[in-house]
């Protein structure tokens, strides 16, 4: 999966492609779903994994800002791969949080994460995964370095731009129909910087009843 990401130019880092093979994506999508296959895959819920080259890229584009010793955010946290990314890559003596807003994915993704590479980091309590709604973050760990957002917004939340230090970076699909993947910079004054990565299509960052619902 990540010679053929490599091959087509989505990983250009060592690192990201280091980290990706660190955390087996086949303990973290449904029994029986060919974990390597390029493509988004349901999870429940009304929630989907995304395909390997989205989490390469979003990977990528916060590359610098999952340094050793940083703090990171993912909202959405579904089946907790690239939590167990982002956790590898802030290392013990980073911060690494998931925020999903349904309970069961919470548990089942903390199962997975017992059976990854990352699991040493989950028993020392440097990577945690909580049930909560993503749109108002997490406060008690910000602020955040790099911020994920695994589902569109109609607009960037206001909670999560608070809770993004000065000099981190938020990645964000952001569009109702036609969504762009957003980074979203806030500089060292506390301005905010944003520019669009290409067009992407998320399931809809939204309540929990609407999400059940469909």
């Amino acid at each position: 999966m990540v010679e053929h990401l490599q091959r087509y130019g989505v990983i250009s880092s060592m690192k990201v492609a280091e980290v990706m093979e660190t955390i087996d994506r086949a303990l973290f999508v449904p029994d029986g779903a060919s974990a390597y296959a390029d493509s988004p895959m349901a999870i429940g819920y009304n929630a989907t994994i995304s395909a390997p080259h989205m989490h390469a890229t979003c990977l990528q584009l916060l590359e610098q800002n999952l340094q050793p010793g940083m703090h990171a955010l993912d909202v959405g946290s579904g089946t907790g791969y690239l939590t167990a990314c982002f956790a590898i890559m802030v290392g013990p003596q980073g911060r690494a949080v998931g925020v999903e807003h349904i309970p069961e994915l919470v548990a089942s993704s903390i199962k997975n994460i017992e059976k990854s590479a990352a699991a040493p980091l989950l028993k020392e309590g440097s990577l945690s995964v909580h049930a909560g709604d993503g749109r108002q973050g997490w406060p008690e760990c910000a602020p955040y370095d790099a911020i994920h957002v695994g589902a569109a917004a109609p607009e960037i939340p206001q909670a999560l731009l608070d809770q993004l230090k000065p000099g981190g970076r938020m990645v964000i699909p952001v569009g109702n129909m036609f969504q762009d993947l957003k980074v979203v910079d806030k500089n060292m004054d506390g301005s905010i910087s944003i520019r669009s990565e290409t067009s992407v299509r998320y399931v809809p960052l939204t309540s929990r009843d609407a999400q059940l619902r469909g």
